[in-house]
């Protein structure tokens, strides 16, 4: 591409639902070790920073070849948004004189993400017309038959227009899969944000789009690798 790319993988220690869900062993190897892999072997980044609070996740991702950035209690707290954990990387970047064009955000607790997978979103960031781009995946369940609960607890359409429409009645509807964002670096810093004003999706299938939270999604991932492999 031409231009400089860095990859920050965040990752902090206080997960509730999945204990330690960033280092969980995974198919003989901890769980962010696919992500720092699979942006080693995508051959596009001047630098991989996995960004926590948590000196095991530290030595971990260490250990599988990323650069760590220990963050600050600032950014340690329940309520510290990623996006500002990548703002504060960037500008150290800066001071250090280290410039990027391109941000590409992997979160740690998607696995079954390819290499290929990166290079194909970074690839739409080739268009002129394009200044962020996420991974994205179908809807498991029509979302046009979401329901609600409402204050008596009763069960009400979300979208009352739709709820009635046939499928092929309702325009196609991806999701973000929670797992791989890129976005001009100018962007980013003007709307602390990894999407712009023209932002493309590159869809990967379900079955590459399981992100780790709970020992259930968890228990998924391991179905999905065994068919995948």
């Amino acid at each position: 591409m031409g231009r400089k790319i860095i990859c920050i993988i965040p990752a902090r220690g206080g997960s509730k639902r999945l204990h330690k869900k960033n280092i969980v062993q995974f198919r003989g190897k901890p769980i962010i070790a696919y992500s720092i892999e699979a942006a080693i072997q995508a051959n596009l980044f001047e630098r991989i920073i996995v960004s926590t609070d948590d000196q095991k996740i530290a030595r971990c991702a260490k250990d599988f070849g990323a650069v760590i950035h220990l963050r600050s209690p600032e950014l340690s707290t329940d309520t510290a948004k990623v996006v500002d954990v990548c703002a504060y990387i960037l500008e150290e970047e800066s001071k250090a004189g280290r410039i990027y064009d391109i941000l590409c955000c992997l979160y740690a607790t998607a696995p079954l993400r390819t290499s290929e997978d990166i290079r194909n979103i970074l690839r739409l960031l080739e268009d002129d017309n394009c200044d962020s781009a996420m991974a994205v995946t179908n809807y498991h369940f029509p979302p046009h038959q979401a329901l609600k609960l409402d204050k008596s607890q009763h069960l009400i359409p979300a979208w009352p227009d739709m709820i009635n429409m046939m499928s092929q009645e309702v325009p196609d509807l991806i999701v973000d899969n929670g797992s791989t964002y890129a976005v001009e670096a100018a962007v980013f810093k003007e709307k602390n944000s990894f999407l712009g004003n023209h932002l493309k999706g590159y869809i990967m299938p379900r079955i590459r789009s399981v992100d780790i939270d709970t020992q259930e999604d968890l228990d998924i991932a391991n179905i999905f690798f065994e068919r995948h492999t």
